[in-house]
């Protein structure tokens, strides 16, 4: 699935959301790359009560929660990919 974000260096871009299925049941975790040039960005951690840690050094930190929040609201979808 693909985010839009408003970047604070540089254009606005469309990141791509994968999420990892292999981070087990306690933890979900969605990798980040630029959509055009699949550079990778790191990836936002979820637990099991909804919080959540970005992993990563690309990201400002209204970067990270324009994209948390994005994954929390399309978690369902995200996941059945």
């Amino acid at each position: 699935m693909n985010a839009w974000i408003k970047r604070n260096t540089g254009p606005d871009e469309v990141i791509s959301i994968i999420h990892d299925t292999q981070c087990g049941d306690a933890v979900s975790a969605y990798n980040l790359y630029t959509a055009f040039d699949e550079t990778y960005l790191g990836r936002i951690l979820f637990d099991n009560e909804g919080y959540w840690i970005y992993d990563g050094e690309e990201l400002s930190i209204t970067e990270q929660e324009q994209l948390g929040k994005f994954i929390e609201h399309n978690m369902e979808a995200l996941c059945s990919n």
